[in-house]
């Protein structure tokens, strides 16, 4: 049986990303580019799909892990009735190949160790060509290479390497394995202690440019360095999660790939960086975004590829069952295709907040970039879309996507007042932000649930109405905030955790079949929703009651079963990291006086 996906710990090098379960197995690892496929897919399969187990032959009495220190760098500790042992994950930073060390050190007595290594290349589904080195093994097919290094005899039996030896107290060995392009020569394995060395301190410095000071700082920390392990350092990007195809319902069919970077998490994502003190990583993803959406606005797309592709193409993966039954297994996502308003308001979001921290966008963005994406958006913004949510269903005038656009145009009008711009495509732009206002205000609004709806003409309730009052469309002070978020918590809030919508709604509103769980992300909205509504004591609770999901070295995925006590989707989720940091710092910072969070009501 699959291992539940909070039992998952995950190690990484700022462009790879692995996971690690409790019993010591490592059972997904992409590289070197997600576009590869992956070396380990038994988080989607099972054994025979591909995993590197390290663990003790005997019965283990009891087992505890953590990550040393403010790293990356994981350690497991096992007791066993012979003595006890430690195994130390970790990923050196990258210089050349990307590496993946296995430490195993003797703590007291002496421990028998079992060691299973199933390479298979392209998510499981090729099987390498094996050969001995006198200190491990080369495994090749196709365009990838593993260069595996064990200080102790291997043995080959049923398309598996494994090993049995045993570690006494005091003792290290140092197991690691390297992917390179099998045309070329087989990397030299490295001295595991001394990468061990460097990839502590690597994180240790990188921790210590953290300027965030507020409540609950290692908890906001470990996020932070979970966002830095999903970033892909050589572009800027942060993928939105290391895995494909963990499901939001156990079993069913939503299962999508997120190991790509999308235009909506813009603003929160600068602004996590920008909160944090990482200006480096701000400017580095704001180059990156900047890169993906040159062109023309009608090409805008909502996601892109860690390096800025745009070719997503969304295939299933026959031979993979799925994570405990949940097919299909899919690589590459089709909503790369779909068209929403929403991202056209994250862009010129992430321009103005880029702006006020002092983060060049671009010379001449006002005048060239934003030029061209409003004058694209004056067009289409009263047309239906596909919305935040990606529904596979039909298009509607979603009430979010129209608060969005909004945003877009308010954000320009802003820009041009920071840097003394007017003339009559300003009051153009300020004309069409006030018409959009009036439209949504009106068909957005239904009197007689006493709520903004999901799309207009609707009665059903969506958790992006959560984003109303952070933007700035309507402050917190109008009744129509406060009404919509106790709508909200009356119909969507189960145990605490927000769900998006009602999946059944309308014989199933998102043209998928119902069920999944309450997403982390919007949980965090409603936090921040009540914050800005002086509803302190009541944002408080709830943000305890997400912070306790976490699991234990403090890792979040997309979504989250209040029924089952189960994490849903994929792991660990940038979002839910970045909105867990936002809503720590505002209430960080409504503790201590009037709140500064309000990405948009300070006009």
């Amino acid at each position: 049986m699959a291992s539940r996906i909070e039992d998952y710990a995950i190690v990484g090098d700022t462009e790879t990303v692995a996971l690690v379960d409790l019993s010591g197995s490592v059972d997904w690892w992409c590289v070197p580019r997600i576009d590869s496929g992956a070396c380990f897919a038994a988080l989607l399969g099972g054994p025979e799909h591909g995993r590197w187990l390290v663990c003790p032959r005997g019965e283990v009495q009891a087992r505890q892990r953590h990550y040393i220190g403010h790293t990356l760098v994981l350690e497991t500790e096992i007791v066993t009735a012979t003595g006890t042992v430690a195994v130390i994950d970790f990923m050196p930073p990258r210089e050349h190949h990307p590496t993946l060390f296995r430490l195993v050190e003797g703590r007291s007595g002496t421990v028998d160790m079992h060691l299973e290594l199933v390479a298979r290349f392209d998510y499981g589904s090729i099987i390498p060509w094996a050969q001995a080195t006198g200190d491990g093994q080369v495994l090749v097919a196709g365009a990838d290479g593993l260069r595996f290094h064990s200080p102790v005899p291997l043995q080959g039996r049923d398309l598996t390497t494994t090993a049995d030896f045993t570690v006494q107290e005091g003792q290290r060995l140092s197991f690691s394995l390297v992917w390179y392009p099998s045309h070329a020569q087989p990397p030299l394995p490295l001295d595991g202690l001394a990468a061990f060395h460097r990839t502590r301190s690597w994180w240790t410095e990188w921790v210590q440019r953290c300027t965030y000071e507020g409540e609950w700082r290692d908890d906001v920390v470990r996020s932070l360095v979970t966002l830095k392990a999903l970033t892909y350092a050589p572009t800027g990007a942060i993928t939105a999660a290391a895995t494909t195809s963990l499901p939001e319902q156990l079993g069913g069919v939503r299962n999508w790939d997120y190991r790509f970077s999308w235009l909506r998490d813009a603003t929160f994502t600068l602004q996590t960086l920008i909160i944090a003190g990482y200006t480096d990583e701000a400017r580095s993803w704001v180059r990156w975004l900047r890169r993906a959406v040159a062109g023309h606005p009608s090409e805008f797309q909502i996601m892109y590829g860690v390096g800025g592709e745009r070719r997503l193409t969304e295939l299933e993966l026959d031979w993979l069952p799925g994570y405990e039954g949940s097919a299909p297994v899919r690589a590459g996502n089709a909503a790369s295709d779909q068209f929403q308003l929403d991202v056209f308001g994250e862009v010129m979001d992430a321009a103005l907040v880029a702006v006020r921290a002092g983060l060049e966008w671009q010379p001449g963005f006002a005048d060239e970039i934003a030029k061209a994406l409003l004058e694209h958006l004056e067009q289409v913004w009263r047309d239906p879309d596909d919305g935040i949510w990606e529904v596979r269903g039909p298009r509607r005038h979603f009430t979010h996507s129209k608060v969005m656009a909004w945003v877009a145009f308010d954000r320009a009008v802003r820009i041009g007042e920071m840097r003394g711009l007017g003339g009559d495509r300003f009051e153009r732009w300020r004309s069409i932000r006030d018409e959009i206002h009036r439209d949504v205000c009106q068909h957005g609004w239904n009197a007689e649930r006493g709520s903004f709806v999901q799309s207009y003409g609707s009665t059903e309730l969506d958790a992006s109405l959560l984003m109303l009052c952070p933007v700035g469309f309507l402050p917190p002070s109008d009744p129509r905030i406060a009404a919509t978020v106790d709508a909200i918590q009356r119909e969507l809030v189960v145990d605490g955790f927000t769900r998006r919508y009602q999946t059944a709604a309308a014989g199933g509103v998102d043209g998928l079949p119902e069920g999944e769980g309450a997403f982390l992300m919007t949980s965090f909205w409603l936090v921040d929703n009540l914050v800005l509504l002086d509803r302190y004591d009541e944002a408080m609770a709830l943000f305890e009651r997400l912070r306790a999901v976490r699991n234990d070295v403090g890792l979040f995925a997309e979504e989250y079963d209040p029924s089952l006590g189960r994490m849903l989707g994929n792991f660990p989720q940038a979002f839910s990291h970045v909105s867990f940091v936002n809503s720590a710092a505002n209430l960080s910072l409504a503790e201590r006086g009037p709140t500064a969070m309000r990405r948009g009501n300070d006009r």
